[in-house]
């Protein structure tokens, strides 16, 4: 059975294969398709870390995914302004 959980994962999984697909076989550029899907799997990610998470809110692992998460996000953002 697919718990919500898991169609968050599959969400955000699909719309950065989706930003990748597009980068790929459209004119759009790649970094321009990247910086998209990031911004757009964040409100998935901000879904399953914060406001349903599958952990207790104590868990160290949910501040670990946090801090990855927006690590990732700066860095795709600084990589598409140079």
């Amino acid at each position: 059975m697919v718990e919500y959980d898991d169609k968050i994962l599959l969400a955000i999984a699909a719309v950065l294969a989706g930003g990748w697909l597009v980068g790929a076989l459209t004119a759009v550029p790649m970094q321009t398709a990247r910086v998209v899907s990031v911004l757009a799997a964040t409100p998935f990610v901000w879904d399953a870390l914060f406001r349903n998470p599958p952990l207790p809110a104590a868990e160290p692992h949910r501040a670990v995914s946090a801090v990855v998460w927006h690590a990732i996000l700066v860095w795709v953002l600084l990589t598409a302004l140079v």
